[in-house]
C-alpha cells in the first residue's frame, strides 16, 4: 500500500520482523481473591474445636488437648479449616506454668498462618533427660512435649493439612500374615499384661518408634509401619 508523505522526514527506525504490535489490556478479574490465614483476622464468635484426651505416666492426671480451627472462604471452592488456637487442661498443676507458655506460642504460631506443619517435627523432637515412655500400642514417646506434638500431627491430618502415609492392602496382608506366623512359632506363653499391641519380644523401629519388630527369616520387620531392613 502506497503512503504519500505530506511533512519533511525528521527520523527513522526500523521495524524489525518478530516485533509484535502492542496487546490491548486484559480485562481484569474482579473476583475476590481467596482469604489466607494471618493475625489480622479476628476471632469470630463460633469456631470448630477437637478434644484430644492422653494420659502420660510422666503426669499424675490426665491431659485434655483442644484445638480450634477456623473456617475460611465458607461455600467457595477455596474453602479451608485452619487450625486457629489450642488449649491444654488438666488437674496436674506440676505442668502448668511451661504448658501455658506453649499453648500460646503454638495459638500465635496458627494465627500467623502460612506453612505450619513444621511444629510437628519440632515438637515431637524434644527429649526428656529423665529418658521417654512407651504408650498404649507400644509407641515411644521421647516426651511429654513430643506427645503433645502427635497429637497436632493428629489433628492436621484429620483436617487435611498433612497427608497420611498410608500402607497399601497388599502390605497390610503380607504384615498381617508375618504377625500371625511369628506368634505361632512361639512356644514361650508370656502373662506379661503390657499395653503393647504386639509381640512381647518386639523391638523398637527406629522409623516409627514403635516397639513392633520381629525378626523372621533372618529379616527385621516392623509389624506397625512396615519398614524392613530386607527392602
Amino acid at each position: 500500500m502506497t503512503v504519500k508523505i505530506t511533512k519533511n522526514i525528521v527520523g527513522y527506525r526500523v521495524t524489525k520482523a518478530d516485533e509484535q504490535k502492542p496487546q490491548s489490556p486484559q480485562p481484569q478479574d474482579n473476583a475476590p481473591k481467596p482469604v489466607l490465614m494471618n493475625e489480622t483476622i479476628e476471632r469470630p464468635d463460633f469456631l470448630l474445636g477437637t478434644t484430644y484426651k492422653i494420659k502420660p505416666p510422666v503426669a499424675e492426671h490426665a491431659m485434655y488437648i483442644t484445638i480450634n480451627d477456623i473456617l475460611l472462604n465458607e461455600d467457595t471452592d477455596h474453602e479451608s479449616r485452619q487450625p486457629y488456637e489450642v488449649f491444654i487442661n488438666s488437674k496436674s498443676m506440676e505442668h502448668f506454668q511451661w504448658v501455658i507458655a506453649l499453648t500460646r506460642v503454638i495459638s500465635a504460631v496458627f494465627r500467623k498462618g502460612g506453612d505450619v506443619t513444621f511444629l510437628v517435627e519440632e515438637l515431637r523432637s524434644v527429649y526428656d533427660p529423665n529418658g521417654g515412655y512407651f504408650k498404649k500400642g507400644g509407641v515411644f514417646m521421647p516426651s511429654l512435649v513430643a506427645e503433645i506434638g502427635a497429637v497436632i500431627e493428629k489433628h492436621l491430618k484429620a483436617i487435611g493439612l498433612l497427608e497420611s502415609e498410608e500402607m497399601s492392602e497388599a502390605t497390610k496382608r503380607i504384615l498381617a500374615e508375618k504377625r500371625a506366623e511369628f506368634e505361632s512359632s512361639q512356644k514361650s506363653a508370656t502373662n506379661d499384661d503390657t499395653t503393647s499391641d504386639y509381640p512381647a519380644n518386639a523391638t523398637m523401629c527406629g522409623k516409627c518408634n514403635t516397639k513392633a519388630v520381629i525378626v523372621m527369616d533372618g529379616c527385621a520387620t516392623c509389624l506397625s509401619c512396615g519398614d524392613s531392613k530386607c527392602g
